[in-house]
């Protein structure tokens, strides 16, 4: 582990008497940006199945952590040790059926249920106050949507079949609709806001991340929207035309990512 400890070593410098302004200046709270920002451009090259440069994402998240283990360090509250100690005392103590004595877990749902009551007894066996604790807050909003989903429906509460989900899909688009007519600002976010929810366990019920498959569309959308501004001749030439002439290049755009793939 040559190379971890020496970049560890680094944050050391970087942090110490002589070192980086600008990372001597830096705090948990003020890291907080970078910490997610990196972790969505590890995501963006998973996404684009570029694993070379995946590596070099997952280096600058790596970073993030060791800046923070430093921080921590340096007062006193807890280091890289600690933080290695941590996760690694925690897998095994989730996963008895591997390091312990538990038998017969043999698929991914199984493992989730002994994952869960690894970490009831980690609380001591003090039962949750809400089915739906340990969901954080600082989720990205459709992820969140996803495990606050996942988690009532362990207990029964989810539509029986996707016709009940796809029925409200239908009405709340109804409801949508009502609230656009009323012209009540925000009447109509929150019926925009239940509708989006409906959608997204749709999509659990499927075995789908809303998450990935919007970040899939976006995708999508941003390669066709540049296929057709180079057909145009340029974003300025794209915006010169009409309507019917744009969704005749979109038509386009969308055609021959089909015959290649």
């Amino acid at each position: 582990m040559e190379s971890f400890d020496r970049l560890v070593d680094i944050l050391g410098k970087l942090r110490g008497p002589g070192g980086c302004p600008w990372d001597r200046e830096q705090t948990h709270q003020s890291l907080r940006r970078y910490l997610l920002e990196e972790t969505y451009e590890a995501l963006e090259q998973l996404d684009a199945g570029d694993l070379d440069h995946l590596a070099d994402e997952l280096g600058d998240l790596l970073l993030q952590i060791v800046f923070h283990a430093q921080l921590g360090a340096e007062a006193g509250r807890f280091d890289i040790d600690d933080v290695c100690n941590r996760i690694c005392e925690k897998m095994v103590r989730r996963h008895p059926h591997v390091f312990g004595d538990t038998e017969g877990v043999q698929h991914a749902e199984q493992v989730l249920d002994v994952w869960e009551q690894a970490k009831r007894a980690e609380r001591g066996g003090q039962a949750l106050a809400s089915t739906l604790d340990g969901v954080p807050k600082g989720l990205p909003a459709l992820v969140r949507a996803w495990e606050l989903q996942r988690k009532a429906a362990k207990i029964g509460f989810d539509w029986p079949d996707q016709s009940g989900r796809l029925a409200k899909v239908a009405e709340e688009l109804a409801e949508l609709d009502e609230a656009v007519a009323a012209g009540d600002p925000a009447e109509i976010e929150a019926e925009f806001g239940d509708l989006m929810f409906v959608v997204v366990n749709v999509g659990r019920a499927l075995g789908l991340s809303a998450e990935d498959a919007l970040r899939g569309a976006n995708a999508k959308f941003e390669r066709r929207f540049r296929a057709m501004e180079v057909e145009a001749g340029g974003p300025h030439k794209l915006a010169e035309l009409d309507l019917s002439a744009q969704d005749a290049l979109w038509d386009q755009a969308k055609a021959a990512e089909r015959a290649v793939g």
